[in-house]
């Protein structure tokens, strides 16, 4: 028997009066960045009306039931033979969250993991060679992995060593290499680690996503690299893990802590316009005859118009519904697989992820397969052709096809304060960089996640 699903019974229905509203803040839209957002504001005393056009709630980032995704996709009625509808929670945007990253900090800084449960992912895979290959996550699956010869695992476990007692803040950690300065491409070549090497490190483990990184100073890649060592260390099979019941529970769990505090919300609701004062910043959203009024605005790109946002890069992202794992990563149900882009004679990385019936987000026999990169080659199918081609027999597709964007300016002079779509990655590290970035230009200080780590909560 699947285990009851966790409601949300706090969360608003129906829609109150805009109607000479006036706030502190109005929040537009329900994603993942808007409602971290809106419940820290709420928790320091601020009142926040949040607003989202969808009927549900998390956005570009919701997890959606079978029949709203054949819905959004206009796929027609879902059939019968695919399970229960209430069976569904599948993500629009894949990823996974790093367990020891700046998100699952943010979790545990505002106490959402009280409203979760999460579990590790079983595995962490990578494409070489015309083959999908485990990323060990053990000494003794390194020391039997084909990703290596026994030579290069001595060298790729003396680079790992020096990876993991490098602090930049202790000269004596260096043993004399300047990682500001030193290329990554350097470093590899200083530990006498070969290109097939290089590759497997920086896109399976540092989750870059083409070849930049390479010559540029080492550093800020070394430090990726520790993030997923240490959250590999953490749990064993991988360094992920996942909210039971897809990551649409995370905005929802942020929306609590706001509604917890006074904050307003209004599902279906889209606007008309931001209003502009004669000093040229927002001063409140019209909607029909209603207006509400607030000292900012903030929201995610869809809700402002193109003269306060720029065009970043096109994302292609493929949802498949399978009725079997992912051949070739030993019939695990949930697991990453990272197709570095030059294995497949592209620029950018394909990533596939896979999620079963254990973490409640398909129907028991089902998997859901997300295959997601950056497009390059002017034809959605052939961008993600890579990893749809590891998949096998796929029941049912929906491809989706985005165009990202970023703020123009910080949002100081016009009081509109916009975040970044989300990324092509898998993870959530570079959305987290954004939304702490979000957090000071609004309030103009520095988000303190300060916590110990150890007091995860959740099955694992």
């Amino acid at each position: 028997m699947a285990e009851e699903k966790k409601t949300f019974d706090w969360l608003p229905e129906g829609m109150e009066a805009l109607a000479d509203g006036e706030y502190d803040a109005i929040v537009l839209g329900t994603g993942l960045k808007e409602c971290v957002i809106s419940g820290l504001l709420s928790v320091k005393g601020k009142r926040v009306l949040q607003l989202d056009r969808n009927g549900y709630y998390g956005g570009d980032g919701a997890s959606l039931n079978l029949t709203n995704l054949f819905e959004k996709f206009q796929a027609g009625a879902a059939p019968d033979d695919l399970g229960a509808n209430r069976d569904y929670n599948v993500d629009l945007i894949p990823k996974f969250i790093m367990a020891c990253g700046n998100l699952t900090k943010m979790l545990l800084h505002t106490k959402v993991t009280r409203y979760l449960d999460f579990k590790s992912i079983s595995g962490s895979y990578v494409y070489k060679g015309g083959k999908i290959l485990k990323v060990p996550a053990t000494p003794e699956e390194a020391l039997s992995s084909s990703l290596m010869g026994l030579f290069e695992k001595r060298r790729f476990r003396k680079f790992l060593i020096f990876v993991d007692q490098y602090k930049p803040e202790n000269p004596a950690t260096h043993e004399g290499r300047d990682l500001t300065k030193m290329t990554m491409r350097e470093l590899y070549t200083d530990f006498g680690l070969q290109p097939d090497t290089h590759q497997f490190i920086s896109h399976a483990m540092c989750l870059q996503l083409d070849e930049k990184h390479m010559d540029l100073p080492a550093l800020a890649t070394i430090q990726e690299l520790q993030i997923y060592m240490y959250s590999l260390s953490r749990y064993g099979t991988s360094p992920y893990i996942y909210p039971v019941y897809g990551l649409g529970g995370l905005p929802e769990g942020f929306s609590r802590i706001c509604a917890i505090h006074g904050g307003t919300f209004m599902l279906n609701q889209d606007i008309d316009e931001i209003v502009f004062g004669d000093d040229g910043k927002a001063c409140g959203i019209k909607a029909g005859n209603q207006m509400a009024k607030a000292g900012m605005v903030i929201g995610d790109p869809s809700y402002f118009k193109q003269d306060k946002i720029r065009p970043t890069g096109t994302v292609v992202r493929c949802i498949c519904l399978l009725n079997h794992p992912i051949p070739g990563t030993n019939n695990a149900e949930s697991v990453q697989v990272v197709i570095p882009g030059p294995q497949v004679n592209r620029v950018n990385d394909v990533f596939v992820c896979c999620m079963g019936h254990s973490l409640q987000t398909t129907a028991p026999g089902i998997y859901v397969a997300i295959v997601s990169t950056l497009s390059e080659k002017g034809n959605p199918d052939e961008d993600v052709a890579p990893g749809l081609q590891m998949l096998g027999p796929i029941l049912k597709r929906f491809t989706a096809v985005s165009t990202t964007y970023e703020p123009v300016s910080d949002g100081s002079a016009d009081a509109c304060f916009i975040s970044k779509s989300f990324d092509g990655t898998s993870h959530f590290e570079g959305d987290c960089d954004d939304l702490l970035s979000l957090y000071t230009r609004v309030t103009g200080e520095k988000l303190d996640m300060t916590i110990n780590a150890d007091s995860v909560e959740g099955d694992y």
